[in-house]
C-alpha cells in the first residue's frame, strides 16, 4: 500500500483547522443509492466530474461506488450505518476488518481519496430513543484504533453526523446540547478537536417549516426577511444563521466554540409536500451556496463560512422511506436518471447543472389505464402497485396530485411497469392496464421511463395492433 504524503496532510491540517481566517468553504454532495432506478456509478462519477464536484458524502461504503472513485481525485466521505455501530463499539476486529476492507484497500496510489469516515449517521435522534447512544465513543476509539493500525490516522478522519435536534434553544446565543446529550456531546467533541476533526451537523430549514404552521415562509431562505430575529446585538435574517449560531453556542458551553463545523447535510426537497417545488429548491439551494461562497459567516462567526458543505443531494431516491414525508424521495439537484431539475450555479466553474450522459434507458413505452375498460374496481391495484413502487408525487402538494382520476391511476401503473424493467405482464392488472408508446405526461407531472444497468432484457413482444388505438385513445384518457 503507497503511504499517504504525510507533508501534505499536515500543511492540508493546518490551513483547515489552525485558522478560521484561511478557511474557504468546499461544495460537495450527499451520495444516496436507495433508489428503485440506479444508474451505474460510473455514470455517477461522469456527472460529478462534469459539473466539477469534488467532494461527496455516502452513506456507506458501496465497493462498486468506491471502485468507481477510484483516480478521480474527488474527496470523500465514507459513511458506517446506524445499523453497523454496535458490532464495531464491540469488537476491535470488526474494527479492524472494517477499516482493511472499506478504507485501507482504496487509499492507495491511484485510488480514492477518502478524507473522512462518519461514524453512524444522526444516532443521537430524538427519534431514535437514545438506541445507538451508548456504541458511538466505543466505536470510534476502536476504529481510531484501526486507522492507527493501517497508518492512517493522520489523514482519514473520524466525524459523527449529528441532526440540529442534537441541540435547543429558543434564541442563537442560548443554544445548548439536549440535557441527556451533554455528558456524551463532550465526550465526542474532545475526540474530535483531539483528532483534527470538525464537528458535523445537518441543517434543514425546510423541515422546521414542514413541522411548523407558524414559521415564517421567507426566514427559511436567504432573500432577506420581514421576520427577522433579533438576539442581543445580533439580528438574523435566515433560518441556516441562526441554526448554525445555536450549533456554536453549544459549543462554546462546552469549552469548544471554535470547533471547525462541517455541514453535512442541507438542501430543499422538490417534491412530496406543500412547499416542495422546482421554485422553492432553486432558490434555497442558489442563496445557500451564494451566501457561504461569499464568506459572509454569522453573527457568532463573522466572515468564517463552514469548512464544507454538502448539498442533500445528488439525485432522487425512489426507494427511501417515507415515513418523514413523501418528500424523502424527492431532495436531488438531478432526477433519479442524472437530469437537472432546475438551474443552479454551485461556484464551481459551471454557471449551470449539466446533465449526464450516456443513460441507458428502457424503451420509450409507458403503462396506461386502458380507457376501453371500467376502471371501477381498480383500487387494490392502485393499492398494490404504489405499496410497491413510487407514487409519492400523486399525494397532496406532489405535483402529479391534479392530473385527475384516470391519471392517477395511469401513474400509479407506469411506476410499477418501469420499476418491473417494463414486463409486458406487469402492465396487465387484470385488463385495466394498456401500454403506450406516447408520453403520458402532463405538465410538470413527469411519467417516468426507466433506465437499465445492462441487465440482459428478455425479449417482450408487444401487441403491435394496440399501437394506432392507443395513440387515438391516450388523449382521451387524460
Amino acid at each position: 500500500m503507497t503511504e499517504p504524503r504525510f507533508e501534505v496532510v499536515f500543511l492540508y491540517s493546518i490551513l483547515l483547522f489552525g485558522s478560521f481566517l484561511v478557511v474557504e468553504s468546499g461544495i460537495g454532495v450527499n451520495w444516496g443509492t436507495i433508489s428503485f432506478h440506479k444508474l451505474k456509478p460510473s455514470t455517477v462519477v461522469d456527472l460529478l466530474k462534469g459539473n466539477r464536484i469534488e467532494k461527496v458524502k455516502l452513506f456507506e461504503a458501496d465497493p462498486s461506488v468506491l471502485k468507481a472513485l477510484m483516480g478521480t481525485g474527488i474527496q470523500v466521505i465514507v459513511g458506517i450505518p446506524n445499523e453497523m455501530l454496535a458490532s464495531l463499539s464491540s469488537s476491535s476486529l470488526a474494527s479492524d476488518l472494517w477499516v482493511r476492507q472499506n478504507v485501507s484497500s482504496y487509499v492507495v496510489k491511484g485510488g480514492v481519496d477518502i478524507r473522512y469516515v462518519a461514524v453512524g449517521n444522526e444516532p443521537f435522534l430524538t427519534s431514535y430513543n437514545g438506541e445507538y447512544q451508548s456504541y458511538i465513543m466505543p466505536a470510534l476509539l476502536n476504529l481510531q484504533q484501526s486507522l492507527a493500525k493501517a497508518n492512517l490516522a493522520s489523514y482519514v478522519k473520524l466525524v459523527v453526523p449529528c441532526n440540529a435536534d442534537a441541540y435547543e434553544s429558543s434564541l442563537p446565543s442560548q443554544g445548548a446540547f439536549r440535557p441527556e446529550l451533554t455528558q456524551i456531546m463532550t465526550q465526542l467533541v474532545s475526540f474530535l478537536n483531539s483528532n483534527g476533526s470538525p464537528f458535523v451537523v445537518n441543517i434543514y430549514p425546510f423541515l422546521s417549516l414542514y413541522a411548523n404552521s407558524d414559521f415564517p415562509q421567507d426566514y427559511a431562505f436567504f432573500e432577506g426577511t420581514t421576520h427577522a430575529v433579533s438576539d442581543g446585538s445580533n439580528v438574523y435574517y435566515n433560518a441556516f444563521d441562526g441554526n448554525y449560531d445555536t450549533l456554536v453556542s453549544a459549543l462554546t458551553k462546552i469549552g469548544y466554540g471554535q470547533m471547525p463545523i462541517v455541514i453535512g447535510e442541507v438542501g430543499w426537497p422538490t417534491d412530496g409536500a406543500m412547499g416542495a417545488n422546482l421554485t422553492a429548491a432553486r432558490v434555497f439551494n442558489q442563496g445557500l451556496v451564494n451566501h457561504v461562497l461569499g464568506n459572509k459567516g454569522t453573527p457568532l462567526r463573522p466572515g468564517v463560512p463552514p469548512v464544507d458543505v454538502y448539498l442533500f443531494s445528488l439525485l432522487d431516491e425512489g426507494a427511501k422511506s417515507v415515513l418523514p414525508g413523501n418528500f424523502e424521495r424527492h431532495w436531488g439537484l438531478f432526477s433519479f436518471d442524472g437530469q437537472a431539475k432546475y438551474p443552479l450555479n454551485l461556484g464551481l466553474g459551471n454557471k449551470v447543472l449539466k446533465n449526464a450522459k450516456n443513460v441507458e434507458y428502457l424503451p420509450s413505452r409507458w403503462c396506461i389505464a386502458n380507457p376501453f375498460r371500467d376502471l371501477t374496481d381498480v383500487t387494490n391495484h392502485i393499492k398494490v402497485a404504489c405499496s410497491i413502487a413510487d407514487c409519492s408525487m400523486l399525494d397532496y402538494g406532489g405535483s402529479c396530485n391534479g392530473i385527475g382520476a384516470k391519471g392517477n391511476i395511469s401513474y400509479a401503473f407506469n411506476s410499477y411497469y418501469q420499476l418491473q424493467m417494463q414486463n409486458e405482464n406487469s402492465c396487465e392488472f387484470d385488463g385495466l392496464g394498456m401500454i403506450t408508446f406516447l408520453d403520458p405526461s402532463i405538465g410538470e407531472c413527469r411519467f417516468l421511463v426507466g433506465v437499465t444497468d445492462n441487465r440482459s432484457l428478455s425479449s417482450r413482444p408487444m401487441a403491435l395492433a394496440w399501437v394506432s388505438v392507443v395513440w387515438f385513445f391516450c388523449t382521451l384518457v387524460f
